[in-house]
């Protein structure tokens, strides 16, 4: 009996044109070096090459039995859909602690009175991780921050602009961020999400055009957890000036007015459907109420 798996790869593999370019598009996580392994197995089962590498080419036997696989691999989507059609209406969204825990709650009341039913997968995760975890469609939606144009396969709608601030102790003498420009060299520790977060880099572009050095002495993992170290005393912290949280009595924000403001989108993949759009038409609509200033 040939292994199943092994023969899903080679239709990824077949149906991309190469390996490294089915391991972008198979929808799980798996590395090429597994990819190369695992359909090599398959040509010393079969006894058999499949095809060839270097320019890729499916062999005779290679296409022979792609024909035999493709109907039914190329086929689970159609299936998946016909079977989620009758099954009870599912959602799975992706987004920051924050917006799952303190904004999502009044955006899917209005899909809870639509479809009463509706069963919901929450994950939290970095930009990095929602926008992979939304190309191998194990969510839905993601709610992230947008710092550059998404991949051409994925839909996006804008939902607003949020200013990034400097948070410091109530009691710093600090008034204005303009004033921590001024220093030769910024002493004081910098707290921050990770590097490759927009918020992060849309600051370090502003730094840069200031002609300013300030490397992140305590990488956090949230943005809750960026205002906590701030309060114990750990150094700045870079966040952003959404209102409506309940903020910290020892800590106060400095605006960076000239920097560049964090655009937070709905990402998608295809065309909507209807729990999909409903939630895009419920998140505009509370972003406009509660953030009217800061809507698109």
């Amino acid at each position: 009996m040939l292994n199943i798996h092994h023969l899903e790869l080679f239709y990824h593999v077949a149906r991309a044109g190469g390996i490294s370019r089915a391991v972008k598009r198979i929808p799980y996580g798996i590395q090429q070096p597994a990819v190369s392994g695992q359909v090599a197995q398959l040509e010393r089962e079969l006894d058999v090459r499949l095809f060839e590498r270097s320019p890729f080419k499916l062999t005779a036997a290679g296409a022979e039995l792609f024909a035999f696989v493709e109907p039914f691999f190329g086929g689970l989507a159609t299936v998946e859909a016909r079977l989620r059609e009758g099954a009870v209406p599912a959602l799975r969204i992706g987004a920051a602690e924050l917006a799952l825990r303190c904004h999502l709650p009044a955006v899917l009341e209005r899909l809870r009175k639509r479809e009463p039913r509706l069963r919901l997968t929450l994950r939290s995760g970095f930009q990095a991780e929602l926008e992979k975890w939304l190309a191998e469609r194990i969510i839905d939606v993601a709610v992230t921050p947008l710092d550059r144009k998404p991949p051409r396969h994925v839909r996006s709608a804008p939902l607003l602009k949020v200013p990034l601030v400097l948070q410091v102790l109530k009691k710093s003498p600090l008034r204005s961020a303009t004033e921590l420009w001024r220093q030769r060299k910024i002493e004081e520790p910098l707290i921050a999400l990770p590097e490759s977060e927009s918020a992060v880099r849309r600051f370090r572009r502003g730094l840069q055009r200031k002609g300013v050095r300030w490397p992140t002495a305590v990488e956090a993992s949230s943005l809750e957890a960026v205002t906590a170290y701030v309060a114990a005393g750990g150094g700045i912290g870079l966040n952003i000036a959404l209102p409506g949280e309940k903020p910290d009595p020892r800590v106060r924000a400095l605006p960076l007015e000239d920097f560049e403001a964090l655009e937070i989108a709905a990402l998608w993949l295809g065309e909507p459907g209807p729990l999909v759009a409903e939630l895009l038409e419920a998140a505009h609509a509370y972003v406009r109420k509660a953030w009217p200033q800061w809507a698109f």
